[in-house]
């Protein structure tokens, strides 16, 4: 038996220069953060038959890998050369559609289990990287690297792909006393949308690889944006880095329609009127958790979101990556 605990990321600056069609040209850089929030990955082989058992928000449950519904399950077990006879259940602290990388979680969190299950050591990069192949390669998902190696390796991390798709990653240089600092002032709230991300993605994927300029200029400014984001939290200037997501925010709304609507822009000006210096919709847009920096009082800003309906989501950075709990 095989349980395995892999954290879901916030992305703190560049979101967006990860996908292929922008990276392949021009490059990609950001800086994103592991947080204690997780995907559990529990697998062991049957006792009693050889079926194939998966449970995650349905259960499937079949006699060859050929038959299995869900993409990055059939597609991890093919890759690991394994047809039947599996036991696979996927639980997570937070719900799918909520822009946190949570399907990256559980293609990083599976394929540690599988390894794991077979007794082969991965690392982490080759760990990212796998989950990489699958997802964008095998299952033709239109995202980028950062939610696999955020996955894999947690922490505050930057990292830069360059036009061949190779990823350098680095821990953050952000000293200890300002990380915390950081960690109490990003405040996270769930919108209560749920959505899937994919069709934005796809939209700005498209787009992007048409080099229509607006996308095309506004990714750039984006990398530029993270850039400078990356030297504000070394350098322990986070109040600028708190000014930085405003720009960033007004920045990625111009990637598509999508991304926004009344709604939304409502609670972001309620959050600058309580306090915020600024924020974004995290991943693709359209709804999930909105993220918020704030130096004040930070119950006002709570008290605000509360009135909204926006519930709060407490949380700390980690620093572990994907990690096998249990393995016996």
């Amino acid at each position: 038996m095989i349980i395995t605990r892999t954290p879901m990321r916030i992305t703190l600056g560049g979101g967006g220069t990860d996908i292929p069609s922008y990276h392949r040209t021009y490059g990609g850089a950001l800086i994103s953060a592991a947080i204690d929030k997780y995907m559990f990955i529990y697998v062991n082989r049957p006792i009693v038959d050889d079926l194939i058992r998966l449970k995650y928000s349905k259960t499937e449950i079949v006699k060859d890998v050929d038959e299995i519904q869900h993409d990055i399950a059939r597609e991890s077990l093919r890759l690991m050369e394994i047809r039947n006879a599996i036991e696979i259940t996927a639980m997570a602290d937070i719900p799918s559609g909520t822009g946190l990388g949570s399907s990256s979680c559980f293609a990083v969190g599976l394929l540690n289990a599988l390894h794991a299950l077979k007794r082969e050591h991965i690392s982490a990069r080759d760990l990212a990287e796998e989950a990489c192949h699958i997802e964008i390669d095998l299952c033709h998902k239109p995202i980028g690297k950062q939610d696999q190696y955020l996955a894999a390796f947690g922490g505050i991390s930057e990292l830069e792909i360059d036009t061949s798709g190779k990823v350098r990653i680095s821990a953050s240089r952000i000293d200890g006393d300002i990380r915390k600092e950081l960690e109490n002032n990003i405040l996270l709230f769930f919108t209560g949308i749920k959505r899937e991300s994919h069709s934005i993605l796809q939209e700005q994927s498209l787009a992007t690889g048409k080099d229509k300029k607006r996308i095309v200029d506004s990714l750039h400014r984006i990398k530029e944006i993270g850039q400078q984001i990356k030297e504000a939290l070394s350098a322990g200037d986070i109040g600028r880095f708190g000014k930085l997501l405003d720009l960033h925010w007004q920045t990625k709304k111009k990637l598509s329609e999508k991304i926004t609507d009344q709604k939304i822009e409502r609670w972001y000006e309620v959050a600058k009127a309580h306090g915020a210096l600024g924020g974004k919709i995290m991943g693709g847009g359209g709804g999930g958790f909105f993220m918020f920096y704030c130096e004040k009082d930070r119950r006002e800003l709570r008290r605000a979101m509360a009135a909204e309906g926006l519930r709060e989501l407490h949380f700390r950075f980690d620093i572990e990556g994907s990690k096998v709990l249990v393995n016996f």
